[in-house]
C-alpha cells in the first residue's frame, strides 16, 4: 500500500491527463479505463529511437515522466505501460503489471519483451495496453471472447493450455506494424500472458533485454507509431504508412530532413539534424 500512496503523491496527474488531451479525471470505472487508454494511444507515440542513439532505456518514473510528458517524447512499452499503470493507480484504479511473450512473426516460444496491465473493476479483471506497438487494442475484460477495435479490427482472448491467455487479432494488416498478417481473414496471435503480478525487477530485466539483445528487433530498427482515430500511421526505419478510411499512402523518405520533418509533424517527435544523423537509416 505504501508504494501505491507514494505513487499517488509523486505523480503530476493534472501534466499527464493534459499530455493525452484529458481535460476532466476520468471516473475509475470501465469507460473511464477506455478514455484513458484510447487518449494515451492518440497522443503519445510508440517509439524506439533512444536505443538507436545508444542512450538506452531507463524505467526510472521520473525519467520516464520527463521522457514522455515533460519532454513530449514517446516510448516503448516498458515505458509506455509504466506511465499509463502510474496513471491509472493515481485515478484510483486498482492496477498492477504482467509480462507476455509476442507471438507475432515467432518460429518458437519467444521471451517476455512486452508488458502490459491488469485492471480489477468492480472485481472483474481487465487487461489494458497503452504500449503494443500495433493497432489500438481496446480495454478487454479477462474472459474468453472477442471486441471491436476502431480501425475496423477485431481482438479476442482465447486460453491456451501452455502458455495462458492469447490475444488474437483479426483485420487488415494496413493498420497495424505487426507482421505475419495476410489477407485479414485469419485469426493472428499477438501476444500470450498470465496474470502472476511481476515486479519492478521483473519489467527491468525484460527491458534490458529487450532493449540490448544484438538480433533484436529494436536494436536494429528504428520504429515509430501512432494510433489515429480511425487508422493508424508508422515509420519503419525509412518506409512510411499510414492508413485510414480513405486507404493506405505509403512512401519512402528521401532524406534525413525529410524524416526529421515527418517525424515533427506525423508523430510530434522533434529531434535534432545532429539526432537524426545518429539514427543511421541514411548511410554516407
Amino acid at each position: 500500500m505504501s508504494d501505491v500512496l507514494a505513487v499517488i503523491q509523486d505523480f503530476d496527474l493534472d501534466a499527464y491527463l493534459d499530455r493525452i488531451g484529458l481535460k476532466e479525471r476520468p471516473a475509475p470505472d470501465a469507460e473511464g479505463l477506455a478514455i484513458v487508454q484510447r487518449a494515451q494511444r492518440l497522443s503519445i507515440p510508440f517509439e524506439n529511437l533512444d536505443i538507436l542513439l545508444g542512450r538506452g532505456i531507463s524505467l526510472n518514473p521520473e525519467d520516464v515522466f520527463d521522457k514522455i510528458v515533460a519532454r513530449r517524447r514517446g516510448g516503448y512499452c516498458f515505458e509506455q505501460n509504466g506511465l499509463f499503470l502510474r496513471a491509472l493507480l493515481a485515478l484510483g484504479f486498482e492496477a498492477y503489471p504482467l509480462l507476455a511473450r509476442v507471438w507475432l512473426n515467432a518460429t518458437d516460444t519467444p521471451s517476455k519483451t512486452h508488458t502490459l496491465n491488469l485492471v480489477t473493476i468492480e472485481e472483474e479483471h481487465w487487461i489494458a495496453d497503452a504500449g503494443f506497438g500495433g493497432s489500438f487494442t481496446p480495454p478487454m475484460r479477462l474472459a474468453v471472447g472477442e471486441v471491436p477495435a476502431p480501425d475496423g479490427a477485431r481482438y479476442r482472448l482465447t486460453r491456451d493450455e501452455t502458455y495462458g491467455w492469447m490475444l488474437e487479432r483479426q483485420g487488415s494488416s494496413e493498420t497495424t506494424e505487426g507482421g505475419g498478417e495476410s489477407a485479414g481473414k485469419d485469426w493472428v496471435p499477438q501476444y500470450s500472458f498470465r496474470t502472476d503480478r511481476v515486479w519492478a525487477a521483473d519489467l527491468a530485466q525484460a527491458s534490458h533485454f529487450t532493449s540490448t539483445t544484438p538480433d533484436g528487433i529494436f536494436v536494429n530498427n528504428a520504429m515509430v507509431s501512432i494510433v489515429l482515430p480511425n487508422g493508424f500511421a508508422s515509420l519503419i526505419n525509412r518506409d512510411y504508412s499510414r492508413s485510414s478510411g480513405k486507404g493506405t499512402e505509403k512512401s519512402e523518405m528521401a532524406s534525413e530532413k525529410a524524416l526529421q520533418m515527418r517525424l515533427s509533424l506525423m508523430f510530434g517527435i522533434d529531434l535534432s539534424a545532429e539526432e537524426i544523423a545518429a539514427l543511421g537509416l541514411f548511410p554516407a
